[in-house]
């Protein structure tokens, strides 16, 4: 059994003195930091993902290139995963809650200056600002979900915090369009500011700031995130028209990479988890979510150019054709986490990636007129799988680290998931350059990295059935 928290069986008997029995914050309390940090990540994702719908509005008033202004979003998730594991270790050490609420306060700040936002320049920097307020935020989220929840009841709690993800991931677009339709468009990046009010509001319901004693490793936490830079700077330069400066830039970042690893390994509590890398049934959920994300994204970033520029869909017909995946998400999550705390982990995710592979191959070998009925069952199905598969994979990632670890596996969790996203990007971006991307093939290539994730799913099993044995 790959239950993290939940009676022991015969495979979790060697690891039943590590089950966590923590009993949440007490009623009704909980409920109020419920409220809190439900406010806080639906501004995070809505700020991530609501300027995309405003960037054509942006560079006509600004006066540059498409090409240019799409840095108002990678700028954004640049910083984002630059700062995710260095924050995660600033919040062990003064305290999650107070990191928390200090980047809802950046966060706002940020917000309110872009209203004066006159060029490009102008804009990019507050969005760095605004990605370091996200940054504290996010980093720390999912150690204090931690400690809202029950153990028991952290896949349910896991599975709530989904659907807001997706219901905030499905009203950004709606919501910019209004605003760009109705108000100037630096409105845009001021539309979820409320939000963070309403959490800052509530946040002295959500758990205790609890520091430790622990000496801040700087030299970590700038080496983490040049690292981070190098990597994924270099990645998105080689998939934009610089490939010989991405592919140097994106080699030196592994050099960086193996470097800090050695370092870390000598550290108590290392700012790359390396720690919690090491723990077979951590470092192998982290590797199938960054898999599964990879896959997840690689679906939804090519088919929209095989539905426009293969089948003949009009962009607004697309948008519709693509709404079957995250409505299904949002009613497939908060089942799944519900399901992570009574059921196996591996029995959800094998079982989630092996319809996941299936509804991919259904996609792969559509006809060319498979009507829209086929292309919204076939994504429902699709969406099914991978739903099955993130809130279990997640459940035990977070709940499997040491409870003093847990804003680093968070951090993990949230590096995994944007490092997913990005290579779902340059995956893409490579298989349309080579003129694959439009037929089967990304589908394929979703395949098999959802394989990959049940694999790293059965491994992980395999080892603590044998370390039971």
């Amino acid at each position: 059994m790959d239950q993290a928290a939940n009676i022991p069986t015969r495979t979790d008997a060697a690891a039943s003195q590590h089950v966590d029995t923590h009993p949440g914050l007490p009623t009704p309390r909980r409920w109020w930091a419920i409220i809190a940090i439900s406010f806080g990540t639906s501004l995070l994702v809505i700020d991530g993902s609501i300027p995309n719908v405003a960037l054509p509005t942006i560079a006509r008033e600004l006066g540059v290139s498409n090409s240019v202004v799409t840095n108002v979003v990678t700028v954004y998730q640049l910083v984002l995963v630059m700062l995710l594991l260095p924050f995660s270790s600033l919040g062990d050490r003064i305290g999650h809650r107070r990191l928390y609420q200090y980047g809802q306060g950046v966060f706002m700040l940020a917000s309110a200056l872009c209203l004066f936002a006159d060029s490009l320049t102008l804009l990019l920097l507050l969005r760095a600002l605004q990605a370091i307020g996200a940054g504290m935020a996010l980093s720390v989220s999912a150690a204090m979900l931690r400690q809202i929840y029950p153990a028991k009841s952290l896949g349910a709690g896991l599975g709530v915090n989904s659907v807001i993800v997706a219901s905030s991931a499905a009203l950004a677009p709606t919501l910019g369009g209004y605003i760009v339709g109705h108000l100037d468009w630096q409105w845009v990046f001021v539309a979820a500011a409320p939000l963070a009010i309403v959490s800052l509001l509530l946040g002295q319901a959500l758990p205790e700031p609890e520091p430790q004693d622990r000496k801040n490793d700087w030299l970590g936490s700038v080496w983490s995130a040049l690292t981070m830079l190098l990597v994924i700077g270099g990645l998105q330069l080689g998939t934009h028209g610089y490939p010989p400066v991405g592919v140097l830039l994106a080699l030196a970042g592994v050099v960086s990479l193996v470097g800090l690893v050695r370092r870390e390994k000598a550290s108590p509590a290392p700012v790359l988890p390396v720690d919690l890398l090491s723990k077979p049934v951590i470092g192998l959920s982290a590797l199938a979510g960054m898999s599964s994300f990879i896959a997840a994204g690689s679906l939804m970033l090519s088919l929209p150019f095989r539905l426009e520029e293969g089948m003949g869909y009009d962009p607004q017909t697309v948008g519709l054709l693509l709404l079957p995946f995250p409505l299904t998400m949002l009613v497939v999550s908060p089942l799944a986490g519900w399901m992570s705390d009574r059921v196996a982990a591996t029995k959800l995710g094998v079982t989630g990636m092996s319809i996941a592979i299936i509804g991919l191959l259904l996609l792969a070998f559509m006809p060319d007129d498979p009507g829209e009925t086929g292309i919204a069952l076939r994504l429902a199905f699709t969406a099914l799988g991978f739903g099955l598969f993130f809130a279990p994979n997640t459940r035990l990632l977070i709940g499997r680290a040491p409870r003093d670890r847990a804003a680093a596996a968070g951090g993990l969790m949230s590096t995994s998931r944007l490092l997913g996203q990005t290579l779902a990007a340059v995956a893409v971006g490579i298989l349309l350059a080579g003129g694959l991307g439009m037929g089967p093939v990304p589908m394929f290539v979703s395949c098999a990295l959802a394989a990959v994730a049940a694999l790293c799913s059965l491994t992980r099993y395999q080892f603590r059935a044998s370390k039971a044995g």
